[in-house]
Parts: C-alpha cells; sequence; structure tokens
C-alpha cells in the first residue's frame, strides 16, 4: 500500500533503511568481536519498520541516520540481538524527530506542487490537532479549513489509505489484514494490538464526548500510526512482556498514552512516544504478572 499510494518515494525510503540497516548491524557487530551473522533478519526487520515510520519526504541522510542509532543505541549496545530493552526501530525514530524536527514535522508531509495529489493537504491528525487548539482558544474556524475537516473525517479514505502521512500508517485496512495474520501466524501476540486498540477506543470516545477533541474513538483508531503500532510495533517479542496479562496490560498502556499525547501534547502524533515509554516498563510488568505456580511458591531452603 505505501508503494501504491507514495509510488517510488516509499521503495527509495524503505530500501535505504533496509541497507543501512544492514550495514550498521553487521560494523557493529564487527567491533565488538563478534562473528557478523545478518541471516537472521533482524537488521532488515527494523529498517523496514523505521522505513514505514518515516514520511516520504524525508531527506536520505535521516534513513541512514536513524537507522545507524537503531542498530546502535537501540540494540548493540544492549548486547545485540535479543538483549535490547527499546525497540530499536522507534529509538531510531525519536533520535531523528528530535534531532530534525523541520525534516520531520507537520510541513515535510505536504507538498502542495507535488504530482500526487495524497501529498497536497495536511494529515488528518494535524488539522484533527489545529482544530482543537482554535477551539480553545475561541477562534472562529475559515471555510478552507472546514473543507479539509470534512474530508479528514471521512472514514473510507482513512480504511483505504489515500491520504497522506508516514508511509506505513495510512491503510487501515492493510494494517488490519497484516496485523490479524501475523496473529494468526503466532507471529505476534493478541493481547498487545487487543489491549492498544480496546484502551485506545475507551479513552479516545471519552475525550471526543468531553470535547477535548473533533474526532470520534474510531477516526483516532483508523488514523495515524495506532494500527501500525499495535500490530507491528508493539508486538515485538524482545521489547513486550513475556505473560499473557502482561501483554495485554502493555498494550493497555500502549493506547492509553497514545491518546494521551495526541490530545494534550504537542505533537499529533503519539506511538513512537508511548512505545518506548511502555517499553521501559516490560521489566515490572514481567515481575509482577509471573503465574502462581500450582500449591503455592517453592519453599526456601534456610540455612541454620
Amino acid at each position: 500500500m505505501a508503494v501504491l499510494v507514495f509510488q517510488w518515494y516509499a521503495v527509495v525510503q524503505v530500501g535505504l533503511c533496509v541497507l543501512s540497516s544492514l550495514g550498521a548491524e553487521a560494523l557493529f557487530t564487527w567491533m565488538r568481536g563478534k562473528p557478523v551473522r545478518l541471516g537472521d533478519c533482524s537488521a532488515p526487520v527494523t529498517g523496514v519498520i523505521l522505513g514505514l515510520s518515516l514520511p516520504w519526504s524525508a531527506p536520505w541522510y535521516i534513513a541512514v541516520i536513524g537507522s545507524v542509532v537503531a542498530m546502535g543505541l537501540g540494540k548493540a549496545v544492549f548486547g545485540g540481538l535479543g538483549c535490547n530493552i527499546f525497540n530499536p526501530a522507534m529509538v531510531g525514530r525519536a533520535f531523528v524527530m528530535l534531532s530534525f524536527a523541520k525534516a520531520l514535522g507537520a510541513s515535510a508531509y505536504v507538498h502542495t506542487e507535488s504530482s500526487l495529489e495524497v501529498v497536497t493537504r495536511a494529515t488528518p491528525l494535524t488539522l484533527a490537532k489545529k482544530v482543537a487548539a482554535d477551539l480553545a482558544a475561541g477562534k472562529v474556524v475559515g471555510p478552507d479549513l472546514e473543507l479539509q475537516i470534512a474530508q479528514a473525517r471521512e472514514l473510507w479514505p482513512l480504511c483505504v489509505g489515500n491520504i497522506t502521512g508516514s508511509l506505513g500508517e495510512t491503510s487501515a485496512l492493510a494494517l488490519l489484514i497484516g496485523g490479524i495474520y501475523l496473529c494468526l501466524r503466532r507471529s505476534a501476540s493478541w493481547e498487545i494490538p487487543a489491549g492498544t486498540v480496546s484502551s485506545a477506543l475507551v479513552f479516545a470516545g471519552l475525550a471526543n464526548w468531553a470535547n477535548i477533541t473533533p474526532w470520534t474513538a474510531l477516526h483516532h483508531l483508523v488514523g495515524g500510526s495506532l494500527l501500525f503500532g499495535a500490530f507491528f510495533i508493539a508486538t515485538d517479542p524482545v521489547t513486550s512482556p513475556v505473560t499473557p496479562r502482561g501483554k495485554f496490560l502493555f498494550g493497555l498502556g500502549i493506547g492509553f498514552l497514545v491518546i494521551l499525547l495526541r490530545v494534550f501534547s504537542g505533537y499529533p502524533e503519539g506511538v513512537m512516544f508511548a512505545v518506548l515509554l511502555m517499553n521501559a516498563t516490560v521489566p515490572l510488568m514481567n515481575h509482577w504478572t509471573i503465574p502462581r505456580p500450582v500449591g503455592g511458591p517453592t519453599p526456601q531452603r534456610t540455612e541454620k
């Protein structure tokens, strides 16, 4: 869907991230004196997720720097594959987001003179954020903005994906199909997206009912990268809890934080920060949700 909507831009962006992730993985593994093995495909997966989380217009150096940081600070410094506590792709995405705010801000998704009609308007989440800010300040919404708001509130474009946004977040239908497939194959734990989606729907509905956000719960679900994060990012087995109850609580926390950041922060999107914040709680969740053995805990031997 990213290729269909954004055409060559998607191929270049994702391709750069994959190649840079492979190169960085080989470099950091060699520097640690370990044998270079790229066959586990963890580096390409990180590159694909990072590339799909970037806008179509991101300069080439952002893809390269983000990939190097993802494999270095997000993975290698913790000891390599299986030892990292934060999602590597989101570490790289957060680094370039904070370092190159102008190149990855709201204006990066819009190009009024582009031949691609899909990128001539602002992202739906940006419009929702602007409307909420104007209403809170008592400003009158102009007719041009009202037209864009009406277009952004149409659910079908949000489901199909012919809207602007990050490469991998625009098509809710494609994300649902891919996410359900991963859950059926047990490559992803269904408890995490179930917790994320249910929590986001509840808190987004409450925010809409209180007139804090102009979007309904369904708009928050299919708009932005909530489904992308719920199925493809948060389900990373290394950085998510190991118990079913912990996974569901992990998802609940992500859904709550996404809506909290969307509604109250200065960012129109909050999936990246929500995943990283909840990654930090995983050791505690694993400790809290360890199943109690049948018959109670094993008696400890006391020294005489």
